[in-house]
């Protein structure tokens, strides 16, 4: 049986495997691209830490919590299987709770880590899961084996175990210690240039290590325990280890993810690179990543690992301004990574794939693929835009003249975006602006930039701008010190065209009901300024900030000009606001769920029930004994959208009593949301393993701790008040604590409201009852009385 190619086998990347599928390694095709591509069509998955194997003409991703999907193009995937907590009856195995009962049980857990699945000799496909407790590197590793990639799997047994409390590692005689033995997570399988079988994991903890397998069993040999140790350890935050063999270059490239995984985590991807498949591994600076860890005693220690690693890809914003096309705050990826590999064996080109948070979105992510090629030094750089279907070409030197927007991804460990300078690469060869020096375009595409620090090499790159929606070329290139660059060409207007541009496109929102201080853009496309005067300063200054008027006085209407202004063409834009004067305080809807979702009063429209998202349906609600009559019960599975707008404004109370059955990170009891950015949420466990009041305000979170967790079949009376920006809360009538760095996230009058679902995680399985809202922020005397039952 031929094998499949895919990211563990590929064009010439192993002797053996040419020689089973008789097929001879593929050279690069520069091919007859159109002058101008058809525009690309994409089809999302969400599959979190995508890992690549291929099925005849199929290239399939697994990942974590039990997702998979696939694709014939890289561009439009289909899902296949989904994350466990939203269907737990998944389609890779017949019962995946009873056949790996033993590993969710060891991990004290109900859900799977990073999947990665391999096509061995015998034609069957490989699945490595593993299950982490999370809290702690307490996991299993194991493996399943199937006729046909999409299952059903059937379990071998586990292979490694980690985590042990006062107990003998696999490490025999060794007992176990985190900070140099791994957490068995995060494995990826690959065949080296010899066709010889390794297994590449690990994640935080004691670091990344490698296992030579038997690749006609897909076991590890014996008497290897956890392996040869890579790179980290000291519970520094490198994971996600893939390996690939490039046989031009003769080098083995490890790919890792560095810092954490969420939208504030900055994840990013980073690489070094081995004559031999269990290291050493060097980076551009010769530096051995096998002593690249945190400080000893020290936890999630980022300044003694950020220097080193080539890194090739990271959070970053091409920055949008007014007047610009496209819309919102520009285009980019937020925490990339956990990336695996394919090589496409017809053309020979090279694709990195992972998955990423975007600008503005939260934590809603998706698959991601991105062209990835070679420069002058043998070290990957990465297309700075998604794969849309380009094909590599000759560039021309007329198409990179003019301005460009560059990145420098830098060394930094950081959940704040890398932003562009404003670069000009001149007709005769100079740079100027953010970057000074002089660049050269050689060959088909070649891109080599000198500047006074640093001399950096790479590609000239056909892209697909998703922003401006355009075919146009991108930048990315590498220092011989491991800095990457990303750059993307921009418009530049000026005159009366930046003004037009800029006046189209100034828009401040719905200004209809504001409650909260308004952004005013100052500057615009191509240097254009904007200036602002306000007609009612004491309600809406000319910065933004915003006053309301008093409860029982009338709304204020101010208008406010922005004046636009680019060299001798200005002009005047007036914009009406209208500032809501503060509620009086009164009663917006109380819930007792006395067999209906209907408010007591009747006053609002009745609650639909969804099911395991907030925006979607399908699921169910029931009825239980509650605090006072009946109380909601809600599955783990489904929940309830309350009417949007309840609330708007930076001054309320919410009261209700919880009753969970049992307790999944992040999952929200209570939720309400301007947009996915703007929201708080009522966390019966939060990632402290505390009950939570937990917000975002576009990036900038809030943890309000309880300081203990409410526990599971009891009732709990929760509550909080907002007043202005000051939060408190109550856990039984108690003040658990004030705080004023709250921030106002109700912004919008049309803000939605559910309980037990949100946009993204596990839905509440447990009880609700005698839910309130108010418009004022209740005393504490008035919230000790809703606390007895």
């Amino acid at each position: 049986m031929a094998l499949s190619r895919s990211t563990r086998l590929t064009f010439g990347a192993i002797a053996a495997t040419a020689a089973l599928t008789g097929a001879a390694a593929a050279t690069p095709a520069w091919g007859d691209q159109p002058a101008t591509p058809p525009t690309p069509a994409f089809a999302d998955v969400t599959v979190h830490d995508p890992s690549i194997v291929t099925s005849g003409d199929e290239v399939w991703i697994f990942g974590s919590h039990g997702a998979s999907a696939y694709t014939t193009d890289l561009m439009s995937w289909t899902q296949h299987s989904i994350d466990l907590s939203q269907d737990a009856d998944n389609p890779l195995f017949e019962d995946i709770y009873a056949e790996l009962a033993e590993t969710f049980e060891w991990a004290q857990t109900s859900t799977l880590w990073a999947s990665d699945v391999i096509q061995l000799a015998d034609g069957r496909y490989y699945l490595y899961y593993n299950a982490c407790k999370g809290d702690s590197p307490r996991s299993a590793l194991g493996v399943a084996v199937a006729d046909d990639v999409d299952g059903p799997y059937e379990d071998l047994g586990i292979l490694l175990k980690s985590g042990m409390w006062d107990e003998e590692s696999e490490n025999p005689g060794e007992i176990y210690d985190a900070t140099v033995h791994p957490n068995a997570v995060d494995p990826d399988a690959f065949y080296d240039e010899d066709g010889d079988l390794w297994m590449v994991y690990g994640s935080y903890s004691g670091g990344i290590y490698i296992l030579e397998m038997d690749a006609e069993t897909g076991l590890p040999l014996e008497g290897q325990g956890y392996g040869t140790h890579l790179v980290g350890g000291n519970h520094a935050r490198i994971e996600a280890p893939t390996i690939r063999y490039d046989e031009e270059t003769g080098y083995y490239y490890l790919f890792l993810s560095y810092g954490g995984l969420g939208a504030d985590g900055g994840y990013e991807v980073r690489v070094a690179r081995s004559e031999s498949p269990d290291g050493p591994y060097l980076d551009a600076n010769d530096v051995d990543m096998a002593t690249v860890k945190g400080a000893e005693g020290t936890i999630f220690d980022d300044a003694s690992i950020e220097p080193y690693g080539v890194k090739i890809m990271d959070g970053y914003l091409f920055t949008r301004e007014v007047g610009d096309p496209g819309t919102g705050e520009g285009t980019g990826y937020v925490s990339p990574g956990h990336t695996s590999w394919y090589d496409d064996p017809d053309t020979g080109d090279s694709y990195i794939v992972l998955h990423s948070r975007f600008p503005g979105t939260g934590e809603m992510h998706n698959v991601r693929v991105n062209k990835m090629y070679m420069n002058a030094d043998g070290w990957p750089v990465v297309s700075p835009f998604r794969y849309a279907g380009e094909t590599d070409r000759k560039v021309k030197r007329d198409e990179v003249v003019g301005t460009w927007q560059v990145v420098n991804l830098g060394t930094e460990i950081s959940a704040a975006p890398d932003l562009p300078v404003d670069v000009t690469l001149t007709t005769n060869g100079k740079l100027t602006g953010g970057l000074e020096g002089t660049w050269k375009l050689t060959g088909h595409d070649r891109a080599e930039l000198i500047t006074p620090d640093a001399t950096y090499t790479g590609v000239f790159a056909p892209v697909w701008d998703d922003q401006r929606e355009v075919w146009t070329v991108g930048l990315t290139v590498q220092s011989s010190e491991g800095i990457s660059l990303w750059g993307r060409q921009v418009e530049t207007l000026s005159g009366q065209a930046a003004v037009d541009a800029v006046v189209a496109d100034l828009d401040l929102g719905d200004t209809s009901a504001v409650v909260a201080d308004l952004d005013l853009p100052t500057t615009g496309t191509g240097g254009t300024t904007i200036a602002w005067v306000s007609s009612d300063p004491e309600h809406v200054s000319a910065t933004g900030d915003v006053t309301r008027p008093g409860a029982g006085e009338d709304d204020a209407t101010v208008t406010l000009t922005a004046t636009v202004a680019n060299g001798s063409a200005v002009q005047a834009v007036p914009l009406t606001v209208v500032v809501k004067a503060r509620p009086a305080p009164q009663l917006v809807g109380a819930w007792s769920f006395e067999d209906t979702l209907a408010d007591n009063a009747g006053s609002l429209a009745v609650p639909t029930v969804t099911g395991d998202r907030i925006d979607n349906t399908g699921g169910s609600v029931s009825y239980v004994d509650g605090v006072s009559g009946s109380a909601l019960h809600l599955d783990g599975a489904s929940g309830v959208r309350l009417p949007d707008g309840l609330l708007q404004g930076d001054t309320y109370t919410v009261s209700m009593w919880l009753r969970p059955e049992a307790f999944t990170f992040h999952t929200t009891a209570f939720f309400a949301a301007s947009s996915g950015s703007q929201f708080l949420s009522v966390v019966p466990k939060g990632w402290n393993e505390q009950t939570l009041l937990w917000s975002n305000d576009n990036g900038a979170w809030y943890d309000g701790v309880t300081g203990r967790l409410i526990p599971a079949g009891e009732w709990t009376h929760l509550a909080f008040t907002v007043d202005a920006g000051e939060v408190t809360l109550y856990v039984d009538g108690t003040d658990v604590g004030a705080n004023p760095a709250f921030t106002d996230v109700l912004t919008s009058p049309s803000a939605v409201f559910a309980l037990g679902v949100n946009w993204w995680d596990t839905p509440y399985q447990g009880d609700i009852d005698e839910l309130a809202i108010w418009t004022s922020a209740l005393t504490p005397e008035e919230v000790a009385a809703l606390a007895t039952s």
